[in-house]
């Protein structure tokens, strides 16, 4: 079971709605749908809400420096690692594929990076939400740019769909719903339109 949530995301409303931020729009749409509400918390530099006694974190420190708002807050609550589910954008995954792994290494992802340097392990879960590769231009460009209108569209089913998941580890195993989610497979998308 599940004691903490982080989604790695950008704060500033320039970054609101890109790819990069799909971990702040999930866990807004949890909070929402369990009635609970984010509020600025600066000890834990972030917006923090609590939903059936787990924590949930968005840190406003920049998606580089994700870690030192993971760490207080585990520090703080005494939360270990492999206790936490953290919510990232996958370029390696098909978009709105969703991907639930126990523990592993940050794959170029540089929000990962700052959390395995700053908790010292990589033994904490990630949900993996798919955003695709550019088929054109700079990854950078592509993480920090908006979605297309394709993507827009499918973006609430997505988000829906990796919220149930979360709530799913609320009080399942890990490994249980990895096993279900897992073998999905991805939304169906035209590719000449993203």
């Amino acid at each position: 079971m599940i004691l903490a949530v982080i989604g790695l995301g950008n704060p500033g409303k320039e970054y609101e709605m890109t790819r990069h931020n799909i971990g702040f729009l999930v866990l807004e749409a949890l909070a929402r749908e369990c009635g609970a509400q984010f509020r600025k918390d600066d000890k834990f530099e972030g917006w923090r809400c609590r939903v059936n006694g787990v924590e949930l974190l968005m840190p406003a420190t920049y998606m580089n420096d994700s870690g030192t708002a993971a760490q207080k807050l585990l520090r703080y609550f005494q939360i270990a690692p492999s206790r936490v589910l953290v919510v990232v954008d996958d370029m390696d995954l098909a978009f709105g594929q969703l991907r639930i792994k126990a523990f592993g290494g940050p794959g170029g992802h540089n929000g990962l990076k700052s959390l395995e340097k700053h908790l010292g392990t990589s033994h904490y879960a990630r949900l993996r939400v798919g955003i695709g590769r550019p088929l054109v231009g700079t990854q950078v460009d592509y993480v920090l740019g908006t979605f297309s209108q394709e993507e827009a569209k499918l973006l609430p089913e997505i988000i829906g769909q990796a919220v149930s998941c979360i709530k799913r580890l609320f009080s399942e195993e890990l490994s249980k719903v990895a096993i279900d989610v897992n073998r999905t497979t991805s939304l169906k998308i035209d590719k000449e339109s993203i």
